[in-house]
């Protein structure tokens, strides 16, 4: 299968961006069969860089893992604020690839980076991207020792946001090819953020911050999470993007 094929057959299939994929198919190949059983695989709706192994994100190299969640653009909006105040000791909860624990070890690289998720298949994905032995196995804060409260600098956190009911409306290629754990967020989307903005404040050192990915819509009634838990929270976005991140600093910490 020559390129123009390949582009054509890309199309039929409804991949948008039928040129570039094309490309990095070719690009990325080892051998014409392993082109053709690659292109079948996306023609059938697997995520392109669950195919070729790796994304692009925030100018990393991140490694890919079937069925792991695909670190999207929108993301980069955490590492972009996350960037504007120096961290020694970051968290990655609910990690996926800990594509945001590795994007922020190279803006920071002498700092104590750790990742967490409850997935296996995450975690053994994320332990490609970050030192491996920082990259823990458990439920939101149960996967962190206990020596880290009370001593993070910076928690990021992409957690599932996505109700229950809508993820029937995702594309194919997140809803049948990313696990269910990394998308359901609950029957408003928002459950495992209340866990995660109530906890924060026993692991975040004074001054520390907490940023938390969540959905235009959903933004104000992530920020009253925050405030309920005793942060003034600050909601950014970038429409470039089409991010939104919710802000906010321990209690206590100035």
């Amino acid at each position: 299968m020559n390129e123009p094929q390949l582009v054509a057959a890309l199309r039929a299939a409804g991949c948008v961006f039928a040129e570039e994929e094309a490309r990095l198919l070719i690009d990325e190949a080892s051998s014409p069969g392993e082109l053709m059983a690659w292109a079948a695989r996306r023609m059938g709706g697997e995520p392109l860089e669950q195919i070729v192994g790796w994304a692009a994100f925030a100018g990393q190299r991140i490694a890919v893992a079937p069925g792991v969640f695909v670190p999207r653009r929108r993301s980069e909006l955490l590492v972009a604020v996350a960037g504007r105040a120096p961290a020694r000791v970051v968290v990655d909860l609910c990690c996926g690839t800990g594509a945001l624990g590795a994007a922020l070890a190279a803006v920071w690289p002498e700092a104590e980076v750790y990742a967490a998720d409850t997935d296996p298949a995450a975690v053994a994905c994320a332990r490609r991207n970050l030192p491996p032995e920082r990259v823990l196995a458990g439920d939101l804060y149960d996967a962190l020792p206990d020596d880290l409260r009370r001593r993070v600098d910076l928690l990021v956190v992409n957690a599932p946001y996505v109700p229950t009911d809508a993820i029937a409306t995702m594309p194919p290629e997140a809803r049948d090819h990313e696990h269910r754990v990394a998308l359901d967020g609950g029957a408003d989307g928002l459950e495992v953020q209340r866990r995660v903005v109530a906890e924060a404040p026993a692991w975040l050192a004074a001054g520390g911050r907490l940023l938390v990915e969540t959905s235009r819509g959903q933004a104000d009634r992530t920020a009253a999470l925050f405030v309920m838990a005793g942060f003034t929270a600050v909601v950014e976005t970038d429409d470039d993007l089409a991010g939104t991140v919710v802000v906010g600093t321990r209690p206590g910490g100035g």
